[in-house]
C-alpha cells in the first residue's frame, strides 16, 4: 500500500518595515516559494524618525494591532514556523527597542533587527532566488532606507545602506522636493556600488518602486500585470520618473487608483531616487523584483543543494505534480524532446533548453478544463503564474507552447496578439514547434508513463522518422502520423512513422 505523502510544514515571515508591516505565509520552506497568504498594513513607523528620532505613537499603536492579528492568523492557519524581522525604522529610532519588546510579546517569536548591510544582503539573495542568473545592482527602497548591493549570478558582494527611504526622505526634507533632490543627489553621487552598474541591470525592490511599475504598466497598455520581472530600458525609466515628478508638482498624482492611498505621497520620492540612481549608475535596464528581503531570508536557510536548483524548474515541477495526470510522464517528455532536439540538430541555447523543459513540465496542466478552453485557460495560468526565475518573454514562450499543444496550430486558433508581441517571431516559431511536438507525444502516450521511452527519432537526409518499438506498435494511428508530419514540416523536414 502506498503511504500518503507527508504534508510539508508551512512557514511565515513577519516583516516590520518602516512603512508597512506585513505577514506572508508560504506553503513550505522550498526553492520555489508558494505564497498561501499575504497581508500588509501601512503603518508608517518611520514617518518621523529622521526629525524626532522616534517611532510615531499612532504608528506604533497601529503596528501592534496589526501584529496581534498576524499572530492570530498564524495560529488559525497552523503555521509551522514563524520568522520575524524589522528594518530601518526600528534600528534607527531611540524607542525602537521598547517597541520590539512589545512586538515580541505579541508575536511569540524573537524579532531580528536587521543591520543595513544585512538587509542589503538579504535583498540581494531575494533577487538571486527570483531572477535567473542576475547581473547588476540590487536597490531595495523601503520607507526608511535604500540598500544597494552588487550581485553576479549567486555571488553577492558587500552592500551599503542610505537614509533615502521614501518616508525618511519626506521627513528629512520637510516635504520639500527641492531639498529632497539635494539630499538624494549628494548621497548617491559618492556611492561606489552604483558606479559598478554601468551597462548592467538595476534590480528595483520595494513596495513603492513596485507601485511605480504598476503605474507604468497601466499607462503603457502593457498586456501583463505581473510585476515581477517587468523590465524597462533605463532611458525610458528615467523619462517616466521625471514625468512623475512633473505630475507631482501639479498635484496630478493624488488620484491614482492603482496605488494605495498611503503610498501616493511617497511616489514622488521613489521616482526621485530612481532618477538619480539611473543618472549615477547608468544601467542598461531596470528590472522590478517582487522577491526581496523575505524571500532572501528563507533562501539563505535552504541547504546548498536546494539553493543551487533552478527556481523556474522547481515551480514547474510543483505545478506538474499538482495538476498533471502523470508527473513521471512530464519527465519522460523532457527526455523525449531532448532526443528530438539532438536528432533534428536544432540550435538551442541554455535558456532555450530550460524554457523547453519548463514547458514540458506544464504541458498537461489543463487536462481538467473543458476542451474548448484548455488553450486559453492554460495560457492565462502560465503567463500570470505566481513564480519567479523567468523573464516576461520566457513566460510568453512557455505559455504559447502549451497553448499550441491544446489549441492546435490553425490560424483561427491564434492566441491574443498582445501576448505574441511579448516575444520575437523566432520564439513564436519555436513555441509552435514545441506545441506540435507535445501534440504528437500526448496523443501517442495518452499522457501515461512508459510509452515515450519506447519511441525514438531517426534522421536520414531531410527525412525525420518517429520509430516505435515492437511492443508499442499498436499505438500507431493515422492521426499520430499526420501530427508527426506537421511537426516535421515545422522543422523543414518530411516526416513518417516507422514500426520496428
Amino acid at each position: 500500500m502506498k503511504r500518503p505523502r507527508k504534508r510539508a510544514s508551512s512557514v511565515a515571515v513577519i516583516d516590520i518595515g518602516s512603512n508597512s508591516v506585513r505577514l506572508v505565509v508560504y506553503a513550505a520552506m522550498a526553492r520555489s516559494l508558494v505564497t498561501v497568504f499575504n497581508e500588509k498594513a501601512l503603518c508608517g513607523l518611520g514617518r518621523e524618525v529622521q526629525s524626532t528620532g522616534l517611532l510615531a505613537p499612532d504608528a506604533v499603536a497601529k503596528a501592534l494591532t496589526s501584529l496581534r492579528r498576524f499572530r492570530a492568523l498564524c495560529r488559525v492557519q497552523k503555521v509551522g514556523r514563524v520568522y520575524a524581522i524589522a528594518t530601518a525604522a526600528c534600528r534607527d529610532a531611540s524607542n525602537g527597542p521598547d517597541f520590539i519588546a512589545k512586538a515580541e510579546r505579541i508575536c511569540g517569536v524573537p524579532i531580528k533587527i536587521l543591520s543595513g548591510p544585512r538587509e542589503a544582503k538579504l535583498s540581494a539573495l531575494g533577487v538571486v532566488s527570483g531572477i535567473h542568473n542576475p547581473d547588476g545592482i540590487v536597490g531595495d527602497l523601503g520607507g526608511g532606507s535604500l540598500e544597494l548591493i552588487d550581485v553576479r549570478g549567486n555571488r553577492v558582494h558587500s552592500g551599503v545602506t542610505l537614509p533615502l527611504g521614501s518616508l525618511a526622505l519626506q521627513d528629512a526634507s520637510h516635504k520639500s522636493l527641492k531639498r529632497a533632490e539635494r539630499i538624494v543627489k549628494g548621497d548617491l553621487s559618492a556611492v561606489a556600488q552604483l558606479k559598478a552598474g554601468r551597462g548592467r541591470t538595476f534590480y528595483a525592490v520595494g513596495g513603492t518602486w513596485r507601485a511605480l511599475a504598476r503605474i507604468h504598466i497601466i499607462q503603457s497598455g502593457y498586456p501583463l500585470r505581473v510585476m515581477h520581472g517587468y523590465s524597462l530600458p533605463a532611458a525610458e525609466a528615467l523619462d517616466f520618473a521625471q514625468r512623475l515628478r512633473r505630475l507631482a508638482s501639479t498635484n496630478m498624482l493624488a488620484n491614482i487608483e492603482a496605488v494605495a492611498d498611503a503610498r501616493r505621497p511617497l511616489l514622488t520620492y521613489a521616482a526621485l531616487v530612481l532618477e538619480y540612481v539611473i543618472r549615477v549608475a547608468r544601467p542598461k535596464t531596470i528590472v522590478f523584483s517582487t522577491f526581496g528581503v523575505r524571500e532572501g531570508l528563507l533562501y539563505e536557510m535552504l541547504p546548498q543543494a536546494e539553493r543551487a536548483k533552478d527556481g523556474l524548474i522547481c515551480a514547474a515541477q510543483d505545478l506538474n505534480e499538482l495538476l498533471s495526470r502523470s508527473a513521471r510522464h512530464a519527465q519522460e517528455l523532457i527526455a523525449w524532446t531532448d532526443r528530438l532536439v539532438r536528432v533534428a540538430k536544432l540550435r538551442e541555447t541554455d535558456e532555450d533548453r530550460r524554457l523547453r523543459h519548463a514547458a514540458c513540465l506544464l504541458s498537461d496542466i489543463g487536462w481538467r478544463v473543458h476542451p474548448d478552453y484548455r488553450g486559453e485557460q492554460t495560457l492565462n495560468l502560465i503567463i500570470h503564474g505566481n513564480f519567479g526565475a523567468i523573464a516576461h518573454p520566457g513566460r510568453a514562450f512557455v505559455a504559447l507552447s502549451v497553448f499550441y499543444r491544446y489549441a492546435g496550430l490553425s490560424e483561427e486558433n491564434e492566441p491574443p496578439a498582445a501576448i505574441r508581441d511579448l516575444v520575437p517571431p523566432a520564439m513564436i516559431e519555436r513555441a509552435r514547434m514545441l506545441g506540435a511536438a507535445f501534440r504528437v507525444a500526448h496523443l501517442v502516450s495518452a499522457a501515461r508513463p512508459g510509452v515515450l521511452p519506447a519511441t525514438h527519432f531517426r534522421s536520414e537526409g531531410r527525412k525525420l522518422m518517429l520509430v516505435f518499438e515492437h511492443r508499442m506498435v499498436d499505438l500507431v494511428a493515422d492521426r499520430a502520423g499526420s501530427r508527426f508530419k506537421q511537426l516535421a514540416r515545422l522543422l523543414g523536414r518530411t516526416g513518417s512513422i516507422v514500426r520496428r
